[in-house]
């Protein structure tokens, strides 16, 4: 047997712990003798073949950076056949022996079909700060996301108290409330908006005025970037353009619920959006050891030649679970969790 040659990328959004991963997975392969290519800029470097040799010398120091050092894009190669050949040319001119595909459910699920159609060696590592994908309890990532959008409402608290003003908050989360519920009940907000459940604006309404009747001078709403006001109306969006997974750019939200709360309830309200700040710097260091473990036994299943599987968090333990299970279907926001939280906005 020859020298286990292991190439491995980063796709989507990029996110607190990559490097974590990135750093596992060399460690790992190093150790057994191997050999470690990153691609650079996810699914568009397997395309062109673009990469670079990883070493422990060079990934040693990467674990508390934030974002990847190989880069990232939403490329889909699945768009048009000749990059999928393309892709698999690639895999075969660097010699690799294994792939190993960090990402969400698009990039995951690319990872998913060229094993199930082309039987490309794919081993996945669950990456998103909205925590929605179903095989695994936790992503990493969005523990870092946490802290960051539960700090920034902390600072936000103190400019609309001394205003005596309603701030929204809009928070990521396309399909699911995590980000949205996890910091509403971190930072004490007075109500949350999430993808799962239909907005209730009479409620909300009723929830702010009564704080206000109490004798609270401000209030704080997070809403997810996802919420619908119905289950027709669709989501608020800055355009419709939309990426090559065929998702829409989304983000307004906040400001349109800033302005209904100001209209009905004549107090000064403004919005906030956090954006791209929810995913930058550096990762927890729950974030640093969850992307570690996971890179470590995405190695491991590379060493014992396990594709088409994805390494998960299970309770304490990392186990690996089928790639295609995983991408099958989102994890929104569990009910338990919402019924909580909504002891608070009442």
């Amino acid at each position: 047997m020859g020298i286990m040659k292991v190439g491995m990328l980063t796709g989507g959004g990029d996110c607190p712990g990559l490097n974590a991963v990135i750093r596992g997975v060399v460690q790992v392969i190093h150790n057994a003798g191997g050999e470690s290519i990153g691609l650079l800029e996810g699914w568009r470097g397997a395309i062109s073949g673009e990469h670079m040799v990883l070493t422990p010398e060079i990934t040693r120091p990467i674990i508390s950076m934030g974002g990847t050092i190989l880069g990232s894009s939403r490329t889909n190669p699945f768009k048009n056949p000749d990059q999928i050949d393309a892709v698999c040319q690639t895999f075969n001119d660097l010699g690799l022996d294994a792939l190993i595909a960090i990402g969400g459910d698009d990039t995951l699920g690319v990872a998913s079909k060229l094993y199930g159609e082309k039987n490309l060696p794919t081993i996945g590592c669950p990456k998103t700060i909205d925590n929605d994908l179903s095989a695994t309890d936790q992503t990493f990532g969005f523990d870092t996301c946490i802290n960051i959008v539960t700090e920034s409402i902390d600072r936000l608290r103190t400019t609309a108290d001394s205003h005596r003003r309603i701030l929204v908050v809009e928070v990521m989360g396309r399909h699911a409330g995590w980000i949205a519920c996890y910091s509403a009940i971190a930072s004490g907000a007075d109500y949350f908006m999430v993808p799962e459940r239909e907005v209730d604006l009479d409620d909300m309404i009723a929830v702010l005025q009564k704080r206000r009747d109490e004798g609270k001078k401000h209030g704080i709403v997070v809403v997810s970037e996802g919420a619908q006001f119905s289950k027709d109306g669709g989501y608020v969006t800055q355009n419709q353009e939309v990426d090559e997974f065929g998702h829409v750019s989304l983000g307004g939200i906040g400001e349109h619920v800033a302005k209904i709360i100001e209209a009905r309830m004549g107090v000064e309200t403004r919005s906030v959006t956090l954006g791209h700040l929810q995913r930058g710097g550096s990762p927890s260091g729950f974030d640093r050891v969850l992307g570690t473990r996971l890179g470590i036994h995405a190695g491991r299943l590379a060493l014992k030649k396990e594709f088409g599987k994805m390494v998960a968090l299970r309770g304490t333990n990392i186990v690996p679970v089928e790639l295609k299970d995983a991408v099958d279907k989102m994890r929104g926001l569990e009910d338990s969790f919402f019924d909580e939280a909504a002891e608070f906005m009442k």
